[in-house]
């Protein structure tokens, strides 16, 4: 029953980097407290800094929010933050794990390798949002999703401390829509309920 429960539960996947933490912690704080999704968030962070943002987020919105472990199974109404190191995935059986690989990527925990695996199971079409941040990281993951059947939204350059990750995706044309951070929890939570 609880897997079933699991499989049936919309995400909300948000990545982010430089600047990230403030604007993750507006994001959740726009979205409604009765959202019934589950919410994976990767944030490039050294390990021991981790667990001080997810306390951190924790007071910054009304979701409890843990670091994600390995096993962890979606339930709506929670906030995931990956560690720092290895890469947070969804598993086949649709649980969360770290994975060492890729191995080469300068990003850990990688935005698009939590994007790719999602894009890749069989849990519902979700949201999918991709921050503030330098490089490049999450642009192809979120294009794997615009073609998976995601919404995917990038954060527009005016509310961006670095308008690299955003831009790279809207350049790729990963981004459905590009806006400004004060927008997107109004409709990542639309989108996620369409029936509200």
């Amino acid at each position: 029953m609880e897997a079933v429960c699991c499989l049936n539960t919309p995400v909300l996947a948000i990545g982010a980097s430089t600047g990230g933490p403030k604007a993750v912690a507006e994001l959740l704080a726009g979205l409604p407290s009765d959202l019934r999704a589950a919410i994976l968030v990767v944030q490039h962070l050294d390990q021991t800094f981790s667990r001080n943002l997810a306390e951190w987020l924790a007071t910054q919105t009304s979701f409890p929010v843990s670091l994600a472990q390995d096993g962890d199974r979606l339930k709506p109404g929670r906030v995931y933050v990956a560690r720092g190191g290895d890469h947070l995935v969804l598993s086949p059986v649709h649980t969360l794990l770290y994975s060492p690989e890729p191995s080469g990527t300068p990003y850990r925990p990688s935005i698009d390798t939590l994007f790719e695996s999602l894009a890749e199971s069989r849990i519902p079409r979700g949201v999918a949002v991709l921050l503030t941040g330098m490089g490049s990281d999450g642009a192809k993951g979120l294009l794997r999703l615009k073609e998976a059947g995601w919404l995917t939204i990038a954060q527009d350059q005016g509310s961006s401390a670095i308008y690299g990750m955003p831009k790279a995706a809207r350049d790729l044309g990963a981004a459905q829509l590009v806006l400004p951070l004060s927008a997107i929890a109004a409709q990542a939570a639309r989108h996620l309920r369409p029936h509200g």
